[in-house]
């Protein structure tokens, strides 16, 4: 059993729901990404999902892809990705950990490669942008291998014949993403989530949560009312931005202000 399965059970036996929250690791740089993971999980945060940095993050809106192209600026790659997660795992090894990302770095790491040292650093779950669940035979016989759960993208154009595919490969959770286009950029339909969602969960019984379009308590508030937990990226980012990189604010001003933005995600949530 994983982490991340474990952490959803644990959840359930209170009826919570999880938190999951996104950083990209090396913005504003690789200290602070290892103090933000900290204290996201301090703040309340049940699961992190840290990006591994991509010169061409298609499915991002102008906040990740700004935080990537950052991130690679300061010489952040997915080696050093996995080094920030062995770091983290020296004084946590609770807390899930996915890598998000895209498959170019991973197949010029080398597929199985990836796989053994992802799980060696610590890592807990991968979700690949771009790699649909037809095209998973090179990846996932390894990530199986090593214990890792490959959490798998449903939307509201995923048809029951698709969703059944994906839903087959799929462990960890099932990430809704719950409007169409890139992230960060307008909010979600609470009613068309809900709709969806439900038809979904009652064709499987592996969690599914919300992301995409999720900017505060109320937004958090409500989809998980309707899902297993929701997933805040974009706003970490720009919180980080407005009073790290603008404000310079020292690390521990700014990451109160994190904190404090966390703690009402998950107020909001147990609420």
């Amino acid at each position: 059993m994983t982490r991340i399965t474990k952490t959803f059970d644990a959840l359930g036996v209170n009826d919570q729901k999880a938190l999951i929250t996104f950083l990209t690791a090396g913005y504003p740089d690789t200290d602070y990404s290892l103090k933000a993971m900290h204290a996201l999980v301090d703040a309340g945060a049940d699961i992190i999902e840290l990006g591994f940095p991509f010169s061409d993050p298609m499915a991002d809106g102008p906040m990740i892809q700004e935080a990537s192209f950052h991130a690679i600026e300061n010489g952040m790659n997915l080696v050093k990705t996995l080094d920030l997660v062995k770091e983290f795992r020296q004084t946590n090894g609770q807390t899930p950990i996915i890598l998000m990302g895209y498959f170019n770095p991973i197949l010029s790491y080398g597929v199985e490669a990836f796989a053994k040292d992802a799980s060696l650093a610590g890592a807990d779950g991968v979700i690949i942008v771009d790699l649909p669940s037809v095209e998973a035979g090179e990846l996932a016989p390894f990530l199986k291998e090593n214990d890792i759960d490959w959490i798998q993208l449903i939307t509201p154009t995923t048809d029951e014949n698709r969703f059944k595919e994906i839903e087959a490969l799929a462990s960890g959770f099932l990430y809704y993403v719950s409007i169409a286009g890139v992230t960060g950029t307008k909010s979600a339909m609470i009613d068309e989530v809900k709709k969806n969602v439900s038809t979904y969960q009652s064709a499987t019984k592996t969690p599914i949560c919300v992301g995409f379009g999720i900017r505060d308590s109320d937004g958090a508030r409500a989809m998980s009312e309707i899902s297993k937990g929701v997933i805040v990226g974009t706003a970490l980012l720009e919180t980080i931005k407005k009073n790290k990189m603008h404000a310079s604010m020292s690390d521990q001003e700014s990451l109160t202000k994190l904190t404090d933005f966390v703690k009402s995600l998950r107020q909001a949530i147990d609420a």
